[in-house]
């Protein structure tokens, strides 16, 4: 299976919702390791590495998030894949 990383960028109301807690129980269960964080900016930001098809679904569920997120949009980029992280965790 062909691994790879990618970053998203994750804008709509995805700040005090628990949408970093969503994605990393996601990721998690998905068997994707990296980090999600909030941005000054209102967004967060997520870089996943893994399997692509594992991080296709990830990034599928990231697009509807918890219950009172309400993604606008996300930005999807492609990164080599480095095998840096052993966990997906939650970061300041």
């Amino acid at each position: 299976m062909a691994k790879t990383r990618v970053q998203l960028e994750i804008s709509g109301r995805v700040q005090g919702v628990c949408y970093r807690y969503f994605t990393q129980q996601t990721a998690q269960a998905a068997g994707i390791t990296g980090w999600v964080k909030n941005r000054i900016n209102g967004n967060v930001v997520a870089l996943l590495e893994g399997e692509e098809k594992a991080i296709a679904r990830v990034i599928e569920r990231c697009h509807q998030g918890p219950q009172l997120a309400h993604v606008d949009h996300i930005e999807v980029v492609q990164q080599p894949h480095t095998g840096e992280f052993d966990t997906f965790n939650i970061v300041s």
